[in-house]
């Protein structure tokens, strides 16, 4: 039979974290920026509900020619507007029993400090996980155009343009001699209505790239040098093609048997091509549990960034003293019609 934790033995909540003590710790945590963070800007909203609005093209439409007197031509809006729901995201971590009777009843200041600050490392760890999430959706829209979840049967589908992607055939795909890349890289960015100016792979794809035999002739004239990225940047950006950049990150993904394994936040067989404007943002929403745990005396919770961060105890199952970190969040892909994704390895 499981052992039961009587939460009478110990202090509440407030008493063990003060709400000071985890303000004190959360309003200077300082996280990595990942690169999603500069492609797709956070905002927050009030809405659980994204209002996704594209621009639609930046190409012209052309004015029909009238005659005067005559009325003008009614043009449509272009921009389309398509609404999701935020997803939730949400983790947690048991503080154990063993732990919250050291924290009651502390041996030195020391060993209370200690303890507390493994507790701040748990929020630390849940925080980071859920920015990992938000992180891995946006590059997931940026690479594919799609968000999925295998483990919970979920696919959103942000319907990039059929024209602006494409999957190489395999005995093209750009790890097989022979191959023009450049010839590949010209005809997606001619499939684009905007010039694009960036692009972003891995860098496995980014060797072949560099590494291909007909890139090194159009540059050099020969296939036997050694490319420099000075090189292959001013030649990109001569022949009107964008400057290649490479996002290799990863998370660790835990598995039902609690095995971690490393996965990658923008596939490494993929290449998009995009231009300099704003792509998107990350868009947060209210979570459930900053609007009903806050009016629990025995929760302590603040806000880290846009992730919503909780101490609290229930008598509810799991019975226990929980860390908890939530978010709900959806990137919103405004430049839907202006990248082009190519997967180009198997």
């Amino acid at each position: 039979m499981p052992k039961l934790i009587d939460l009478q033995r110990f202090a509440d909540i407030a008493e063990l974290f003060s709400q000071r003590e985890i303000l004190d710790y959360t309003r200077n945590r300082d996280y990595p920026v990942m690169l999603g963070d500069t492609l797709f800007p956070a905002r927050r909203t009030q809405s659980l509900e994204l209002d996704q609005l594209s621009g639609g093209t930046r190409t012209p439409i052309i004015a029909s020619l009238s005659a005067f007197d005559a009325e003008a031509e009614i043009g449509s809006r272009q921009a389309e507007k398509k609404a999701m729901e935020l997803a939730y995201i949400k983790r947690k971590m048991q503080i154990k029993e063993k732990d919250l009777i050291a924290l009651k009843n502390p041996r030195t200041p020391e060993e209370q400090q200690y303890l507390m600050s493994r507790v701040f490392n748990d929020i630390d760890v849940l925080v980071q996980g859920v920015n990992a999430r938000v992180e891995k959706m946006a590059m997931d829209v940026l690479a594919t155009g799609k968000i999925t979840d295998e483990d919970l049967d979920i696919s959103l589908d942000y319907q990039v343009p059929a024209e602006h992607q494409a999957t190489l055939a395999s005995t093209k795909t750009w790890d097989k001699d022979g191959v023009d890349i450049l010839n590949d890289l010209v005809t997606f960015a001619d499939a684009l209505d905007i010039t694009p100016t960036r692009a972003l792979t891995s860098k496995k794809v980014y060797r072949l790239i560099t590494t291909n035999a007909k890139v090194l002739q159009g540059i050099y004239g020969t296939s036997t040098r050694a490319l420099s990225q000075a090189d292959f940047d001013a030649f990109m950006q001569a022949q009107g093609l964008p400057i290649i950049r490479t996002y290799d990150n990863k998370y660790k993904k835990e598995g039902k048997d609690g095995k971690l394994t490393s996965e990658r936040y923008f596939p490494e067989n993929r290449i998009v091509l995009m231009n300099d404007d704003l792509l998107g943002e990350k868009v947060y929403g209210p979570t459930p549990d900053e609007i009903a745990l806050p009016s629990n005396s025995d929760v302590q919770s603040n806000q880290i960034g846009n992730v919503f961060t909780a101490i609290y105890s229930t008598t509810k199952d799991p019975i226990g003293t929980w860390e908890k970190a939530a978010a709900t969040a959806l990137p919103g892909f405004a430049a839907v019609d202006e990248v082009f994704q190519a997967q180009v390895l198997a």
